[in-house]
């Protein structure tokens, strides 16, 4: 299977892999966190949500492989702050970053068809290059995205094993098979991305700072996303101990390891390319 459907459509895997090839490995969050607004001299409004936004997204989408803005952070001004969402996701296309919308959307039947209409539907005001979804009323709930996806070239993310403490109850426990929810995941991940070139479109996000082989992600044949690289912990050395050495499609994630040095624009893409840097040694 190729980077392109009989239509013409790219897919998301071999985007992915085209632009962190020319930019390096990296996604970086947009989270207009109120603290991070006042860090920066802003007022936790609107107008400081749009500077911060904006501003991040400016420095960055020129140079990063990826920017994740945070939905919530957007939701919370109404719809105000969703106009300012979607002039984060116009700017970073135009830049030619991929946009990955962290939303962790998970529902059930037409409820789960309308939220990928919203974000993975061509010509949609919120639509994005890939999303992060949540498979805990199971992973076929997703069927309506994941098919979505793959007809418009886009991807999604699916939560598998994640750093918050409030998962390892779930995430950990095991199914009638033996394996761990985390793992029954990432294998249904794999089975969609079974014999795609360069990468499949349907990712899992295991965080950088989970043990070491608690998931196993060598079949997988798609992306990892790994939050927790940066101000949540993790360095380049964990990510290495957790994922070891050139794992295809891994996109350890950094927000406010980055952001904290804004507002200046300069600051903002020095930080990210430290942050990308010293990671070269681990990334293939």
């Amino acid at each position: 299977m190729s980077g392109e459907d009989a239509a013409g459509v790219r897919s998301f895997g071999a985007r992915l892999a085209e632009v962190t090839a020319a930019r390096g490995p990296l996604c970086v969050g947009v989270d207009p966190h109120p603290a991070l607004l006042q860090a920066w001299g802003l007022p936790v409004d609107v107008s400081g949500l749009e500077r911060f936004a904006l501003t991040a997204t400016e420095a960055l989408a020129g140079s990063v492989a990826v920017l994740k803005p945070q939905s919530a952070f957007f939701e919370a001004y109404g719809a105000a702050g969703i106009a300012v969402l979607e002039r984060v996701l116009t700017t970073t296309r135009q830049a030619g970053a991929l946009v990955l919308l962290d939303v962790k959307r998970g529902d059930i039947g037409s409820t789960m068809a309308a939220y990928t209409a919203a974000y993975l539907a061509d010509g949609a005001p919120l639509a994005a290059d890939a999303i992060t979804v949540s498979p805990y009323l199971g992973f076929g709930s997703l069927d309506p995205a994941l098919a979505q996806a793959r007809r418009t070239g886009r991807g999604v993310f699916v939560l598998a094993r994640t750093s918050n403490p409030e998962g390892h109850t779930v995430q950990r426990a095991r199914n009638s098979g033996g394996a761990t929810i985390a793992q029954s995941i990432v294998d249904a991940a794999a089975e969609c991305n079974a014999g795609a070139e360069p990468l499949g479109d349907v990712g899992v996000v295991v965080g950088a700072t989970v043990e070491p082989g608690e998931v196993r992600l060598d079949t997988l044949n798609g992306p990892v996303l790994a939050p927790g690289f940066g101000a949540q912990g993790a360095t380049a050395e964990d990510v290495r101990r957790v994922f070891g050495t050139g794992l295809r499609g891994l996109l350890p994630t950094s927000s406010r390891d980055v952001l904290r040095h804004g507002p200046a624009a300069e600051a903002l893409r020095s930080a990210a390319e430290r942050a990308r840097d010293s990671l070269a040694s681990i990334l293939p």
